[in-house]
C-alpha cells in the first residue's frame, strides 16, 4: 500500500510591515506556537496556492483580496480597529479577530495618560513658546486630583486606560453604551445619561467602536455639553471627531486643548489646518501600536483556539460593530 501524502501546513499570509517582517513573524509564530506548523508568508508570495490559506492577519488588505482564499477559516485584524477589513465590499462572512493584546492595553493606557497630562500641563503652550524662543512662566491652574477624567467606551482599552488615570488620582468616569462595573470608576450607560457624563468631564477621551451611532459623535452639540475650558484627547477612530467642530470649539475657548491621534484621512494631508493650530496636538496614529512579537503571540492564541473548535478571544460581534 502506498503511505498518504503527509498533510500540508495551514497557510497563514500576512499583510503587515512589507517582506522586511517577514522573518520577525516567522520567528514570533514558531516561538509561541511551533505546534501548529504554521507555514507563515509574505500576502504577495507567488508560490502560495490560494487553497491552502486557511488564516490571514491584515492591515488594510486590498478589496476583493480575501474572497479568493477559497477555505480561509479567519481573518485577523494587525489592529484593534477593524474598520480597515470592514471596507472590503466583497468581505467574505467569516470570523473577524480583533488585535487587543496586554501590550496594547498598556500602550494606550501610556499614551492617554501622558496626552492627558500634557493637556493640564498646557503642553501646546510651552510647545509654542519654545518654537518663538520665548520664556514666559506661567501656572496651571489645578492638579490631577482635582481634574474630572471621562472615557467615553469602556472596552479593553478604555477600561485600561481608566483604571491607570484613577492610579494617578484623576476623578475618573466611563460612559459605554451597556451598564458597567467597575470598582473604582464612576459608570454612566446609555444615550440618557451622556448629557450628566459630559457634565462632569474636564478632559474626555474618546476610546469608542467605529459604529453608524459614533461617526461625528463629537460635534458641536456634544461639545457644547462639556464645561467651558475642557480639552478632548481623540484616540479611538477619526470618524468619531466632526474636526470643524471641534476647531471652532477651540477657537471660541470654549475648549482649552485637543490631542488627536487618528483622523478620516491618514496620513493627515500637510494642508489640514489641524496641524497648524495652536492648541492641538497632532499624533500619527501612535497610541497603542504593539510589537510584532505580540500580535504574534495574540494571533497564535486565536489560531489555536479556532483549531481547536473554540470561539477566539476579541471576536469581532457584526450586530454590535464591535
Amino acid at each position: 500500500m502506498t503511505a498518504p501524502a503527509p498533510a500540508l501546513a495551514p497557510v497563514l499570509l500576512i499583510k503587515s510591515g512589507g517582506a522586511a517582517a517577514l522573518a520577525e513573524w516567522r520567528a514570533s509564530f514558531h516561538e509561541f506556537a511551533p505546534e501548529l506548523g504554521l507555514d507563515v508568508r509574505a500576502w504577495d508570495d507567488p508560490e502560495v496556492d490560494p487553497a491552502r490559506v486557511q488564516f490571514v492577519l491584515v492591515w488594510q488588505p486590498e478589496a476583493g483580496r480575501l474572497a479568493q482564499f477559497p477555505n480561509l477559516k479567519a481573518i485577523i485584524s494587525a489592529a484593534a480597529g477593524v474598520d480597515h477589513i470592514l471596507a472590503d465590499p466583497h468581505l467574505p462572512e467569516l470570523p473577524i479577530v480583533r488585535m487587543v493584546t496586554p501590550e496594547t492595553q498598556q500602550r494606550m493606557a501610556e499614551f492617554t495618560l501622558m496626552s492627558s497630562l500634557m493637556l493640564l500641563k498646557d503642553m501646546p503652550r510651552i510647545i509654542a513658546q519654545q518654537a518663538r524662543a520665548e520664556w514666559r512662566e506661567f501656572a496651571t491652574p489645578r492638579t490631577a486630583r482635582e481634574t474630572r477624567v471621562g472615557v467615553l467606551g469602556l472596552g479593553a482599552l478604555g477600561l485600561a486606560a481608566a483604571r491607570m488615570h484613577a492610579a494617578v488620582g484623576f476623578e475618573t468616569a466611563g460612559w459605554a453604551r451597556s451598564p458597567r462595573s467597575e470598582k473604582g470608576l464612576t459608570c454612566f450607560a446609555g444615550a440618557d445619561a451622556l448629557p450628566d457624563f459630559l457634565a462632569r468631564t474636564d478632559i474626555l477621551i474618546c476610546l469608542l467602536p467605529e459604529t453608524t451611532d459614533t461617526r461625528h459623535l463629537i460635534d458641536a452639540a456634544l461639545l457644547r455639553q462639556l464645561p467651558r475650558g475642557a480639552a478632548v484627547i481623540n484616540v479611538g477612530r477619526g470618524s468619531h471627531v466632526c474636526l470643524p467642530d471641534l476647531l471652532a470649539a477651540l477657537d471660541s475657548g470654549h475648549l482649552s486643548g485637543a490631542v488627536l491621534d487618528v483622523f478620516d484621512e491618514e496620513p493627515l494631508p500637510a494642508e489640514a489646518a489641524v496641524w497648524r493650530h495652536p492648541r492641538v496636538l497632532v499624533t500619527p496614529h501612535a497610541a497603542a501600536t504593539p510589537s510584532r512579537r505580540e500580535r504574534a503571540r495574540q494571533a497564535a492564541v486565536a489560531i489555536a483556539a479556532m483549531l481547536g473548535g473554540l470561539p477566539p478571544p476579541h471576536l469581532y460581534d457584526r450586530t454590535k460593530g464591535y
